[in-house]
C-alpha cells in the first residue's frame, strides 16, 4: 500500500530516509531551504519545494496536513526550527508527526508540542552498536516490549549436534525457540527431535535477559 509522507528538511537523516521511503513505492515530498539539495533529489521523489517550514503560511500553502505523515527532520542546524515546525503542523491537523530529536531535552519539548512520535537517530545507533559489540552472540534483535525481545543468536558451540528436546528450550532456558535459519532458509521448529548444525542461527523471543543468557552460552 503507497502512503504519503513529507519529509522536512533534506540532511544525511532526511535524505536517506526520503529515499528509501520513495524507494519502498511510497509518495514523497522533499522540503528544504536548500535547492540545490532539492536538486539532487528531485529525480528519485515524487515532488521537491523550496520552503521555510517555520512558515506558516508556507505550509498552508503545500497542504501538509493532507499527508498522512510528516517528518521533522531538521537537524544540528537548528533545534528552535524543529520545535516551531512541530507545533505548526500540530495546529495544522497533521494524522502523525514523527520528529528528529537532537537531545533528551528536545525530545520532552517535541512530545509537549505536539509530535506523536520522537526519534533519535544518532542515539539509536549507539545503542546498537554498543549491543552488538558487547553481545557478540546477538546478531539481530527487536524490541517487542520493554524487557522482551524477538532475537537471531548464533548457535552457542555446546549445541552444536544436539536435539532440541535435549536442550529442554524454553523449560530450563527461559526463551521460546520459533525457527531455525539454516543458511537461506528459514525452518519453522516442528519436532524437539530436530537436530542443531554448526552455522545455524536460532530465532527466539523471550526475556531480554534470558535471550543474552543464551547468546553467551559457551
Amino acid at each position: 500500500m503507497v502512503s504519503q509522507f513529507a519529509v522536512i528538511g533534506l540532511g544525511r537523516f532526511g535524505q536517506s530516509l526520503a529515499l528509501n521511503l520513495a524507494r519502498a513505492g511510497h509518495s514523497v515530498l522533499g522540503i528544504d531551504t536548500d535547492e540545490d539539495v532539492l536538486a539532487e533529489l528531485s529525480a528519485e521523489l515524487d515532488a521537491v519545494v523550496a520552503a521555510d517550514a517555520t512558515d506558516e503560511a508556507a505550509l498552508r500553502e503545500l497542504q501538509v496536513e493532507r499527508m498522512e505523515t510528516v517528518i521533522v527532520a531538521i537537524g544540528m542546524e537548528s533545534m528552535q526550527a524543529s520545535i516551531l515546525a512541530t507545533a505548526l503542523l500540530r495546529q495544522l491537523g497533521v494524522p502523525r508527526i514523527v520528529a528528529r530529536s537532537l537531545t533528551a531535552l528536545h525530545s520532552r519539548v517535541l512530545v509537549a508540542v505536539g509530535a506523536h512520535t520522537v526519534v533519535n537517530p544518532e542515539a539509536e545507533v549507539g545503542r546498537r552498536l554498543a549491543q552488538e559489540l558487547g553481545e557478540p552472540g546477538v546478531l539481530r534483535r527487536y524490541e517487542l516490549s520493554g524487557d522482551v525481545s524477538l532475537a537471531e543468536l548464533a548457535i552457542p558451540p555446546s549445541f552444536i549436534e544436539k536435539s532440541l528436546d535435549e536442550l529442554r528450550l524454553p523449560d530450563d532456558r527461559g526463551v521460546k525457540l520459533l525457527a531455525i535459519r539454516r543458511g537461506s532458509e528459514v525452518k519453522p521448529i516442528q519436532s524437539g527431535t530436530e537436530t542443531l548444525r554448526e552455522n545455524d542461527r536460532l530465532i527466539v523471543t523471550g526475556p531480554d535477559d534470558a535471550v543474552r543468557r543464551l547468546a553467551g552460552v559457551r
